[in-house]
C-alpha cells in the first residue's frame, strides 16, 4: 500500500517519463505533481518507491524511470482513461465497412497501427459457434482413415488419422452417423467435454475412433484459422526505447514473422473480459520483454472469435492506447456481426 503522496509522485513520474522519455528528477516531480513538498522529502519518497521495485535509477542519472512493476501499478490503480468522443468513434467506424470479413480484419490492424504509431495485430476470427456441419470417414487402407469435415460455412477440411485398430465400412458409417446426429453444430471443445459422459453406452473401440476424430477435426479447423495479421511493425524502428537494442529488435521482428508465440498470447487474451495489458515479461514471450501489448477480444453475434491489439514500448501513452484498442474491438465486432 502506498501513501497518497507516494501514489501522486509515482503517477507523475510515469506520466512525465512517458512524455519526455528521460529519467525524471525531483525538480520535475515538484513542478508537475502539485504537491508542496521539499526536494528532500520527494527524494525520500522516490527512494522508498525504488526499494519497492517500482522505479529504478538508470546509469549515473539522478532521475528515475518506472519499472515494469511500476507501470503495472500505474495502469491498474492510478491511470485515468477518458472514453473517446462520439465524433472520434464515428471517424473510426468509417474505416471498418461490413463487407468482406478478412478485409475487415486487415483494416482493423492497419487502423490500430495508424492511430497508435505502433504495430497493430489482429488474430483472424476463429469462430466456435459450430465446429462442423457434417463428418465422414473414408477408408484409405487397413489402418489409415481420411476424416472429412464440412464446416458450417461449407469449407471442407481433411485429416488422415491412424487408429489403433482397423474398422469396417459399417463401423465407420456408424461412427459418422452418431457424430452427425448428436454433435453437429457444437464446438469441438464442447464435444470433447461430453465424450466421456455420453459415449459410455458405445463400444470402447468406437469411443476411441470418435475421440481421435474429434482431436483431428479440432486441429484441422484451427489450422485454417491460426493466423495473425500484423501491420505497421516498421513503426517500432522509430522508437528509441526499442531500436537501441538491435539484437532485441531482430528477435521482435522474428516474432512478427513466425507469429506462433504472438498467436498464443492473443489466444490467451480471448478469455479476458475487456482490455488486457501485458507489460514487459508478463507476456512470457522473450522478444516482448521491453514491450507492452494491449489487447481486447472481438465478437461475432455475441460470441468471442478473436483478439486484436497493439505492440509497442512499455513507455506508451496507456490512457490513449487503451480506449483506441477497446473501441476498435467494439467496432470490428459490430461490422463483422452485420
Amino acid at each position: 500500500m502506498l501513501s497518497e503522496r507516494a501514489q501522486i509522485l509515482l503517477k507523475t513520474l510515469v506520466e512525465r517519463y512517458i512524455v519526455e522519455g528521460e529519467p525524471v528528477g525531483s525538480r520535475s516531480l515538484s513542478k508537475y505533481s502539485g504537491l508542496d513538498l521539499s526536494p528532500a522529502t520527494i527524494r525520500n519518497v522516490i527512494a522508498d518507491l525504488e526499494d519497492m521495485g517500482l522505479v529504478a535509477s538508470p546509469h549515473t542519472s539522478a532521475g528515475r524511470v518506472p519499472t515494469a512493476r511500476g507501470y503495472r501499478l500505474f495502469v491498474d490503480s492510478l491511470l485515468v482513461v477518458k472514453p473517446l468522443e462520439e465524433r472520434q468513434v464515428a471517424e473510426l467506424s468509417e474505416h471498418l465497412h461490413p463487407d468482406n470479413p478478412q478485409r475487415l480484419v486487415y483494416a482493423a490492424s492497419q487502423l490500430l497501427s495508424q492511430l497508435t504509431h505502433f504495430a497493430g495485430v489482429v488474430m483472424l476470427p476463429r469462430p466456435d459457434v459450430a465446429a462442423f456441419r457434417h463428418i465422414e470417414f473414408l477408408k484409405l487402407s487397413e489402418r489409415r482413415l481420411l476424416l472429412i469435415i464440412v464446416t458450417p460455412e461449407g469449407n471442407v477440411q481433411n485429416r488422415v488419422i491412424v487408429p489403433e485398430r482397423g474398422y469396417s465400412a459399417s463401423e465407420l458409417a456408424e461412427a459418422s452417423n452418431y457424430l452427425n446426429q448428436h454433435y453437429a453444430g457444437l464446438t469441438f471443445d464442447e464435444i470433447r467435454g461430453r465424450l466421456k459422459q455420453e459415449l459410455s453406452e458405445l463400444r470402447r473401440e468406437m469411443v476411441e475412433l470418435m475421440t481421435s476424430a474429434i482431436e483431428a477435426g479440432s486441429e484441422a479447423v484451427q489450422d485454417t484459422q491460426d493466423a495473425v495479421v500484423v501491420s505497421g511493425e516498421h513503426n517500432l524502428l522509430d522508437i528509441r526505447d526499442l531500436s537501441a537494442d538491435r539484437s532485441r529488435l531482430r528477435q521482435l521482428f522474428d516474432l512478427f514473422e513466425r507469429k506462433t508465440d504472438l498467436l498464443r498470447l492473443l489466444e490467451a487474451s480471448r478469455r479476458a473480459q475487456g482490455v488486457k495489458i501485458f507489460i514487459g515479461e508478463e507476456s512470457g514471450v522473450v522478444p516482448l520483454d521491453e514491450c507492452s501489448v494491449v489487447t481486447a477480444p472481438y465478437e461475432v453475434d455475441g460470441r468471442v472469435v478473436g483478439t486484436l491489439g497493439v505492440v509497442g514500448p512499455t513507455r506508451m501513452a496507456y490512457d490513449r492506447v487503451i480506449p483506441l484498442v477497446e473501441i476498435t474491438a467494439k467496432l470490428l465486432s459490430g461490422a463483422l456481426s452485420q
